[in-house]
């Protein structure tokens, strides 16, 4: 068997972590295809800026649709809402920590105003501006290991990452504060990867038993927001759920452009009514967009 995956030290960890897992079930050999994706050749560029759905994803989608490689793995943050009608998600395997982190020599409250903080992320840039006005928010792109660089180097004051890709890469000692999440909310998805494969994928139920039920339920109220509010990166949402016995509990935040709270909402229900959870809460929200 073929997995594609993008280049990059955490993409290759990533689908590595989950050749481990798959090979426990399937006795296949699996090989790795390196797949360049968009987002890894624009580099110049903001990423909300980018007028264009899966922008990390495509091509690696592209590859399992032409059976260049039987199945790929994403970041589930970048997986769109809607995906070719040929392709699925077989698995969503346990979700690392959600949370934001800052990587920073200094805390938090010890930035000074006028501090340089690197994010190419609008929702990131809406919650600085939220808490810290006096923020010098600077374009800054590049994989972990080049952004913790940038920050150590001094050529910037501060940046705000995902605590899974660090803690994924054994990088946790870079981690200055990790935020609360309704503090700093994630992205949907964040923490979680996605195996997308074929339908007709011959091994397509045993992939499906990577599934982590949690995790995928979480994920799918999530996404449930984007989809229901027909949102992408391009606006400031941030959107956690998390499940708690039988329950799933939702927390979804808008802002402007400007760190304004533009929406707030909490919502609660039966774990296995994710997608209507998600439903519900986009329906809320959308007469602020």
């Amino acid at each position: 068997m073929k997995v594609g995956t993008r280049g990059s030290r955490l993409a290759l960890k990533q689908t590595e972590d989950i050749i481990a897992k798959l090979s426990r079930i399937i006795p296949d050999r699996i090989e790795k295809v390196i797949v360049k994706t968009s987002g890894d050749k624009i580099k110049d560029s903001q990423l909300y800026k980018i007028d264009r759905k899966g922008i990390f994803t495509k091509e690696l989608d592209n590859a399992v649709l032409e059976e260049r490689v039987d199945f790929a793995v994403h970041s589930l943050k970048d997986v769109p809402t809607e995906i070719d009608e040929d392709l699925t998600i077989a698995a969503v395997p346990e979700r690392e920590p959600p949370h934001e982190v800052l990587v920073s020599r200094l805390d938090w409250d010890e930035l000074p105003a006028n501090s340089r903080i690197g994010t190419s992320s609008l929702r990131r840039e809406a919650f600085c501006k939220h808490y810290k006005e006096e923020f010098k928010l600077e374009p800054l792109r590049g994989n972990i290991d080049t952004r913790i660089r940038k920050v150590m180097e001094g050529e910037i004051d501060a940046t705000i990452m995902a605590e899974a890709g660090l803690k994924r890469l054994g990088l946790e000692e870079n981690i200055k504060r990790r935020f609360p999440l309704k503090y700093i909310t994630p992205p949907a998805g964040q923490g979680a990867l996605a195996v997308i494969t074929r339908k007709d994928n011959p091994k397509l139920d045993l992939i499906k038993k990577l599934n982590h039920y949690r995790s995928l339920q979480e994920v799918k109220a999530e996404k449930s927001v984007l989809k229901g509010l027909g949102v992408g990166c391009q606006w400031p949402l941030g959107v956690i759920a998390q499940a708690r016995n039988k329950k799933l509990y939702l927390y979804a935040i808008l802002l402007s452009r400007e760190g304004d709270i533009l929406s707030r909402v909490t919502l609660e229900g039966p774990i296995n009514k994710a997608q209507e959870l998600g439903e519900r809460a986009a329906n809320e929200m959308e007469d602020y967009l």
